[in-house]
């Protein structure tokens, strides 16, 4: 059997999607196709129809024809059966049976007839295992979905936190400056507003209409008046463009020229980084949640060898609704015999050492519901190893004095095992006047001036980029100032392998709908 083509076409002829199985000019299909509808006859019943070189095999689909174009030598019981597989797939890609649905799922149809026919001959599959192939999900799309997502929630978040800051800076400078109704007036009546309600100043004279202005003026100034000879509060001035200022002093513009020296990277009023680098979950959106977590404590000496390795993880379960807390949890873990797991003292341990399946000892029990925070805790595991290859991302650090300047140059070695995301490798500093000098970098790079800190990032680390360097110079200082270093990042696989197989209802039913969430992260990991 040799299927030369399997189309879909209009009864004038036209073809509307058709794909080719063997090497076959346009001109020639097109041909074959526009002759098609002159041999089959009005009124017959059969299901194909001869020429002299090829076989017309088809079915009619309401005011289409789905066709197989074949040789002569092929078997028309195998050809049937392909047509009838076919058609079938046809209906599950196609909403309306016409031909502006045909063209709409053209590329969908294509893909599907590909994986029913190979190199003109019938492959032994299911309309559903067709469907499974062709809707296969790609890991790496997952993966970059997600690393643009966390982009946008840490710029949404920055935003926030930078909008904050310029409020409270212009409403303190407001305090300390007698001219600072003017530029509050320049600011916009929404502006107006919040800072009247922060500085407390009432205007029950009525609201911002006529007659309102000098009563307005009367609160400003007899604030103004209270608050003289009272030094003005340290405020950060906000970002070029961001904003009207609410008055020049010279700290500020000292303050503004030395952004502007340093490329705006260095920020004034950078809160406190946490090291953990665990990130905020989403919405509960399913009926339950299954989350496995694990924490990662590393120690690492300069020279790269070993000090500490200690993973801890555990399975969180979060339940809205009480109708759907009666199950039991099938797990399957990747066989690490280095993970030592421990159950809730209200699980079955008999039934999840047998089986692997977390369950309540009373079955007619529910799990707890509307739980806060992460949820409640299934299983808890832990890992502890001495063999550097378990250790996921490597630190190198090599600082050398020259003359009145210290070269320092830093490199990471990731391992194979994990993907890495969101890496963040802090190098403390001696306090500096200017940032350092970056002269190579595998990432970005960032300076913390309140803290000096110099953070080096990386979005993610995969198989393209697992080793990267950055060299930077600094004014001569002593090379311990360099440590420790600290390092945090993200994954989405974990050291226990564990996953969620199956929800199993204990009442009957469908199985319940679930979502599992997996996240590796540090809490301290340190090259000392």
């Amino acid at each position: 059997m040799v299927v030369l083509a399997a189309s879909i076409t209009s009864k004038s002829g036209k073809a509307l999607v058709s794909r080719q199985f063997v090497d076959m000019t346009r001109i020639r299909i097109e041909g074959l196709l526009a002759a098609f509808p002159k041999l089959v006859g009005t009124g017959k019943q059969h299901t194909y129809v001869e020429t002299e070189n090829v076989r017309y095999v088809y079915q009619p689909i309401e005011s289409l024809y789905l066709l197989l174009v074949t040789n002569k030598q092929s078997n028309i019981l195998e050809d049937l059966e392909t047509l009838r597989m076919l058609s079938k797939l046809v209906p599950e890609y196609v909403f309306s049976l016409d031909e502006e649905g045909i063209c709409k799922a053209a590329f969908e149809l294509i893909f599907a007839f590909d994986e029913v026919i190979s190199l003109g001959h019938k492959e032994n599959v299911t309309v559903a295992q067709v469907k499974q192939y062709c809707e296969m999900e790609s890991h790496e799309e997952k993966l970059h979905k997600l690393v643009i997502q966390s982009k946008i929630n840490e710029t949404k978040d920055v935003m926030k936190r930078k909008a904050s800051e310029i409020d409270k800076s212009k409403i303190e400078k407001h305090r300390g400056d007698k001219g600072g109704f003017m530029s509050l007036q320049s600011m916009g009546s929404g502006r107006i507003e919040s800072t009247l309600s922060d500085m407390s100043i009432s205007s029950s004279s009525g609201g911002f209409g006529n007659g309102s202005g000098f009563g307005l003026m009367t609160d400003v100034d007899s604030y103004s008046s209270k608050s003289k000879g009272r030094p003005p509060s340290s405020a950060t001035a906000p970002p070029k463009g961001l904003g009207m200022q609410l008055g020049k002093t010279h700290r500020t513009n000292q303050f503004l020229e030395s952004l502007k020296a340093e490329g705006e990277v260095i920020v004034e009023d950078v809160p406190p980084i946490s090291q953990k680098s665990k990130s905020a979950a989403p919405p509960l959106t399913d009926p339950i949640t299954l989350t496995v977590e694990e924490k990662l404590n590393v120690a690492l000496r300069r020279d790269g060898a070993l000090s500490s390795f200690d993973v801890q993880g555990q399975l969180l379960l979060q339940i809205l609704e009480e109708k759907d807390a009666y199950f039991q949890v099938q797990v399957e873990s990747g066989g690490n015999p280095g993970v030592l797991f421990k159950t809730h003292p209200n699980i079955n341990k008999e039934l999840f050492s047998n089986e692997n399946i977390l369950g309540l000892k009373d079955p007619n029990r529910a799990f707890p519901t509307g739980q806060s925070g992460d949820g409640v805790g299934l299983l808890k595991w832990r890992m502890q190893n001495a063999d550097e290859s378990a250790v996921p991302l490597n630190i190198n650090c090599w600082p050398s004095v020259s003359g009145s300047e210290t070269y320092v140059s830093i490199e990471y070695e990731a391992s194979s095992l994990f993907d890495l995301q969101n890496v963040v490798i802090s190098v403390p500093l001696s306090a500096l006047r200017e940032a350092p000098n970056v002269r190579q970098i595998d990432g970005e790079w960032r300076y913390d001036s309140r803290n000096s800190i110099l953070e080096w990032s990386i979005v993610l680390i995969d198989d393209s980029n697992r080793s990267g360097s950055m060299e930077f110079v600094v004014p001569a200082t002593d090379t311990s100032i360099f440590f420790p270093i600290s390092v945090r990042f993200s994954a989405t696989s974990t050291y226990s392998d564990l996953k969620v197989v199956n929800v199993v209802p204990l009442k009957g039913g469908p199985p319940p709908k679930f979502t599992q969430r997996i996240q590796l992260y540090t809490e301290k990991y340190l090259v000392e």
